[in-house]
């Protein structure tokens, strides 16, 4: 099922994007000490959002038809852009790769068994899929006046 979302810039701000969706909307910034207003997360901080909460869900819906006891799941994630020692640019320090790191959080009475299970099915989150694939993003752009 194809997803749908718009985004539009709020002329009144710096760097302000309004986010719509089927039925929500929200504004996207970027944070002050970046010369945006702040009125919203940022790009980066959308996607580990996007990453988290699909890790949870899928988490969540996984456990409870197994009927596993998880009465709580949190996910918390980092964005960083780290130096690769082993790419082709290494020597020049120009190869630079970016690293999220997610740490799920679980209540509940879980069996090491059940736990290694979850992280399993954690790796296997639709959006998780996704940035693991390297997608392809097909740009085209309209001009208007």
């Amino acid at each position: 099922m194809e997803k749908k979302v718009t985004v539009q810039y709020l002329t009144d701000y710096n760097y302000s994007q309004l986010v719509t969706t089927d039925g929500h909307s929200f504004i996207s910034d970027e944070p002050v000490a970046g010369g945006g207003d702040g009125l919203g997360p940022s790009p980066y901080e959308l996607l580990l959002g996007a990453l988290g909460s699909c890790t949870a869900m899928t988490v969540l819906m996984y456990a409870r038809r197994k009927g596993w006891e998880v009465t709580e799941c949190s996910v918390h994630l980092t964005h960083d852009r780290v130096h690769s020692e082993d790419s082709a640019g290494a020597e020049q320090g120009t190869r630079r790769v970016d690293v999220i790191r997610r740490d799920i959080s679980l209540h509940g009475h879980l069996t090491e068994e059940q736990t290694e299970r979850l992280l399993e099915i954690a790796k296997k989150c639709p959006v998780h899929r996704t940035l693991e694939s390297s997608p392809t993003v097909i740009d085209s752009i309209i001009v208007g006046e």
